[in-house]
């Protein structure tokens, strides 16, 4: 098939035709690239920009993360853009948009601008993640998932590991400047994206899927995992890194090079981890990372009682990173249970129902914080202790008709 023919609609069995290059599997592994260049160079700086240039205190980092968190709250949009855009189309194109606002991030300086470039490069981010987990979802045989999905964890690592390393070894050696490296790593992300958007055929999934808002109680399970894992999560990237900045006074580099470790872990442990969800099931999984993270949190917690310096800080945050390696049991989980054709609405759903805490707890917390960062830490570990009771609901074997411990596995899926 030649480059003209990038338009062309082609089943998913045409496509194993295709140069391996031009597959859909690797078309997820291109977007898995492209994303965290520019949200993990966006990332890194962020803290030190906020208080360096624009004065942000904990009040001011918690309304930044708020109104960040909207789009995902409404990702449900994205069922109502399907109608009218194909969603590799629509992936593609919130990838551009991601790209081209983290170029502008620099040129505001100030809360009301920053509020105004993050908002925009959050409709991008989250609009493309809401796609990248169904067309994973569709693409990805249920057998390989686990699997396919670590090594894409594997392979976005790899991508943010390479702009955190040339932060690491750029930033002070060439004296760059904020606005430098978010206009580099912005365009970067938006070329790779306008490149695929060109270069790849449009893709069919085998299953039709329902272009309307579906919410099934036979989920229900799902959805709850969804809520508490986007609440605890944001607490965490919230205030992890801010507490380094703040407390322990990191510079650019140097949290730039805890994250850049953080990802050479990541690297390795993440196909490690696909691997052990697929031999363990999802319940084990998800019982060791909630139970994991609920003693992770209160030695977090525990940092700001017993002052154990930062050296402590910068494990346990490589720690936490590596029990979040294994939230990809709940996607395994999910597509186990589910009828075909609800996977792309149903991810809409579940981003926003995701997204639903992250809103709120941003700029509640950031209150909180200007009294006590510990009680913070607190607080997400007891939401990942109420997390982990609820996985014991999961059964070992998850499929349609038995999506709980409640439930026996019945011929065909009752709603």
């Amino acid at each position: 098939m030649a480059l003209g023919d990038s338009f062309r609609i082609i089943t998913m069995e045409q496509a194993k035709t295709l140069p391996r290059w031009r597959r859909p599997q690797t078309l997820l592994f291109v977007m898995a690239c492209a994303m965290p260049i520019a949200f993990a160079t966006w990332s890194a700086l962020l803290n030190n920009f906020v208080i360096e240039m624009a004065q942000f205190d904990g009040s001011d980092i918690g309304w930044l993360h708020t109104v960040r968190e909207i789009p995902g709250f409404l990702a449900i949009g994205v069922i109502a853009l399907i109608l009218v855009i194909r969603e590799q189309v629509l992936g593609l194109v919130a990838l551009i948009l991601l790209g081209f606002a983290t170029a502008l991030t620099a040129h505001f300086p100030s809360l009301g601008g920053l509020l105004f470039v993050t908002l925009l490069s959050s409709v991008g981010f989250h609009y493309y993640e809401t796609i990248n987990q169904s067309l994973q979802l569709q693409w990805i045989d249920k057998k390989a998932a686990p699997q396919m999905l670590g090594w894409l964890l594997s392979m976005g690592s790899a991508a943010t590991l390479l702009a955190y390393v040339l932060i690491v070894l750029t930033w002070r050696a060439y004296d760059l400047s904020y606005d430098t490296v978010y206009w580099l790593a912005g365009g970067v992300t938006a070329a790779i994206a306008l490149i695929s958007l060109i270069v790849y055929p449009q893709f069919e999934s085998p299953n039709p899927q329902a272009k309307k808002m579906i919410l099934r109680r036979r989920y229900w399970l799902y959805y709850v995992l969804q809520f508490m894992s986007g609440a605890r999560r944001q607490i965490f990237v919230v205030f992890a890194a801010f507490m380094m900045v703040e407390h322990y006074s990191y510079e650019v580099h140097q949290i730039t090079g805890l994250f850049m470790t953080t990802l050479l872990i990541n690297m390795g442990v993440a196909p490690v981890l696909g691997r052990a969800v697929a031999f363990f099931g999802e319940r084990a999984a998800l019982i060791f990372e909630y139970a994991g993270l609920t003693l992770v949190f209160v030695l977090y917690a525990g940092l700001y009682y017993f002052d154990w310096g930062p050296w402590m800080a910068a494990a346990l945050y490589v720690i936490n990173h590596l029990f979040f390696s294994l939230a990809l049991a709940i996607k395994t989980y999910f597509q186990k249970i589910a009828d075909p054709g609800d996977i792309a609405p149903t991810a809409a759903v579940a981003f926003t129902i995701n997204h639903i805490a992250a809103v709120f707890l941003p700029v509640g917390l950031g209150f909180l914080w200007l009294s006590s960062p510990m009680s913070v830490f607190v607080l997400a570990a007891l939401m990942a202790a109420v997390s982990l009771m609820f996985s014991l609901l999961i059964p070992r074997h998850p499929q349609p008709g038995q999506e709980t411990v409640f439930m026996r596995p019945l011929p065909a899926a009752a709603e």
